[in-house]
């Protein structure tokens, strides 16, 4: 009997453990945002101020909806380094076609972006290429036929701001800015089709083993498609959205837009090596580091160098624990039992 005792206490142990893991997987970006904004709105009086909240909230939005795209990338175990560039020229295309009314200004900046992941999504899943090389040529590419139809930047294509496609980055519903409800509805989207779907569970397949998701019955080279596919229409319309809100097509936004939303993604609790993720923790991820971002603008006497610094910072220690969280997973899956 005490032989059983003693036995019983390591059975118990396992799936605590394993409870806490996945409770840190998934919701420790959550805990790390409401501490730092409890924090935060302590410290700083205009931090709680509906006004900065509400700049939180659209700057974030914009972001937000690149990190969806990317979080299907990773989570079938692909990278796409191209987003900011696509973001960019979005923005670009969208300024340019509002002239002509909203439906054509996003129709131009989904069409071309879409392409371009069509383009990225081709090269990977039939040619077999490298999605860091296939990615970074688009980067090149998308960034350089935006300086070529701004002929090099000198351009810059307005958005009438008494405009229906203006209205769509500006107006609020009940307080809040439209791009943020847009947000709203395709994490809510995203989250549906990652998590309820077959399709979300053949991304899932991939990103684990692509071997045994071709067994399954998955269409390897087609999920491979549809997420870049996906990735490229995402970044395309944030960037037409953030025309719109700034009235304007920037050609300097964008850059290293990939990288934020990578960690913003990692932070969130999706592994990078594909297989696991959630739509939700990439949300919370974009909005803890638009909440440091805020907050080192509002202590003043940081320079907004350090934004770069805590967020690369913040990836590191996420991608650490990750791989330490998956070693115990694993030996404690491979050990024999009790």
């Amino acid at each position: 009997m005490p032989g059983q005792a003693a036995s019983s206490g390591p059975v118990r142990s396992r799936p605590r453990a394993e409870r806490v893991s996945a409770f840190a997987q998934r919701h420790g970006a959550l805990v790390a945002l409401v501490l730092t904004a409890a924090v935060s709105a302590l410290s700083f009086d205009s931090f709680a101020d509906p006004g900065n909240l509400q700049n939180i909230a659209v700057s974030a939005a914009f972001l937000a909806i690149v990190a969806l795209g990317m979080t299907f990338v990773i989570v079938s175990g692909g990278i796409d380094l191209s987003v900011g560039s696509v973001f960019a020229l979005g923005g670009v295309l969208a300024a340019w076609g509002s002239r002509h009314g909203p439906l054509v200004a996003l129709l131009l900046a989904l069409t071309v972006c879409g392409g371009i992941g069509l383009v990225n999504g081709l090269l990977i899943a039939r040619a077999r290429l490298a999605p860091f090389i296939v990615t970074l040529a688009a980067m090149l590419g998308a960034r350089g036929l935006m300086l070529n139809i701004t002929d090099e930047g000198a351009d810059t294509f307005l958005v009438a701001k008494d405009s229906l496609f203006a209205d769509l980055g500006r107006e609020k519903l009940l307080g809040v800015g439209v791009p943020v409800w847009i947000t709203l509805a395709l994490f809510l989207l995203g989250g549906v089709l990652l998590r309820r779907t077959r399709f979300g569970q053949h991304v899932y397949a991939v990103g684990g083993n692509e071997d045994a998701a071709s067994l399954m019955g998955a269409s390897v080279a087609r999920t491979k498609v549809s997420v870049y596919v996906l990735s490229g229409l995402l970044a395309g319309l944030a960037g037409a959205l953030n025309a719109a809100w700034l009235a304007s097509g920037v050609t300097i936004l964008g850059q290293g837009m990939e990288l934020e939303a990578i960690s913003a993604v990692v932070i969130g609790g999706t592994l990078l090596t594909g297989g696991m993720g959630f739509v939700s923790g990439s949300l919370v991820g974009v909005l803890l580091l638009k909440v440091i971002q805020n907050v080192i603008n509002q202590i003043g006497s940081l320079d907004s160098a350090y934004q770069q610094v805590v967020s690369g910072a913040f990836l590191v220690v996420v991608v650490v624990v990750q791989t330490w969280l998956g070693r115990r997973r694993k030996a404690r899956l491979t050990s024999p039992a009790a």
